[in-house]
């Protein structure tokens, strides 16, 4: 541009420096769209929009990472996560049992370029919960109302967790722990249940007071019998002469007794001292 003095208004720039700025502008974006941060509790899967596709053969770990524009790195959670479900299964009687469970779970670390691959980033909807569901309709198939609803709770929520541990582990999922949080029953099974328990309460505790009265009644005896043998024993060994003599040592005994008395030897029964006290 030109004034009127045909002078330039500003300066000329020179072309190179032009083309420096606009290559280093063009490296910030490239950068700034490659440049790709993993962070904590995370993991990468690269896709190579040019290549094969998903790397199958290598997980990238935390921190920076630069991935080419035209490729895409894809983040998944790698921490242990819990999933809820709400399950309607059978008894092995055929009622209905209401089921609340959880699953500890996480995606197989050295593996997750497969888990992408073939199963994608909803893998809990697509593997998991299926999984879960299906296992624990297995389970608790094989039990009554009562064992659910009594002792078996514990057994269940093994059994779901080794079957379903078995399915996931080959489709790159890592089952850590299954809780079973709560088992509902029908409320009419349930007063059920609760009415007979209360009942073997109550056979067990009566049961429990005959066994009780019983033993009692066999000590008793075995104190009378024992009471009987030792006075038997005793009466027989208590000839007269025994019992004179004891007389006699009584007699003697009480003969020193600061206390006034009388001593009339020969005059009592059986020809034992007698004593006349002052009473």
């Amino acid at each position: 541009m030109y004034n009127m003095n045909n002078k330039k208004l500003f300066p000329s720039f020179p072309k190179f420096k032009f083309g420096w700025i606009i290559g280093m502008v063009f490296l910030f974006i490239i950068l700034t769209k490659s440049a790709t941060t993993i962070r904590s509790g995370q993991a990468g899967v690269l896709y190579k929009t040019f290549g094969n596709g998903v790397v199958t053969d290598k997980t990238f770990g935390e921190g920076f990472h630069i991935v080419a524009p035209w490729n895409k790195m894809i983040i998944y959670e790698v921490r242990q996560q819990e999933v809820f479900e709400q399950m309607s299964v059978l008894s092995s009687n055929g009622l209905e049992i209401k089921l609340d469970a959880s699953a500890w779970f996480q995606p197989d670390y050295e593996n997750l370029g497969k888990l992408h691959q073939q199963k994608g980033e909803n893998y809990v909807d697509r593997v998991l919960l299926p999984t879960i569901r299906s296992a624990a309709r297995s389970v608790v198939g094989r039990y009554t109302p009562e064992q659910l609803y009594s002792s078996k709770r514990d057994a269940i929520q093994n059994e779901i967790y080794e079957e379903s541990k078995k399915i996931v582990s080959k489709q790159f999922i890592q089952l850590n722990e299954i809780l079973v949080r709560d088992v509902t029953l029908p409320n009419t099974i349930k007063d059920a249940i609760e009415r007979k328990l209360k009942q073997e309460q109550e056979a067990l505790e009566y049961e429990f007071r005959l066994v009780k009265a019983k033993k009692e009644a066999e000590r008793q005896k075995i104190d009378a019998e024992g009471k009987a043998v030792a006075n038997k024993i005793l009466s027989a060994s208590l000839t007269d002469k025994i019992l004179k003599e004891k007389g006699i040592e009584a007699t003697l005994e009480l003969s020193k007794s600061p206390n006034s008395k009388v001593v009339v030897v020969g005059s009592g029964k059986d020809g034992l001292p007698l004593i006349l006290g002052n009473q």
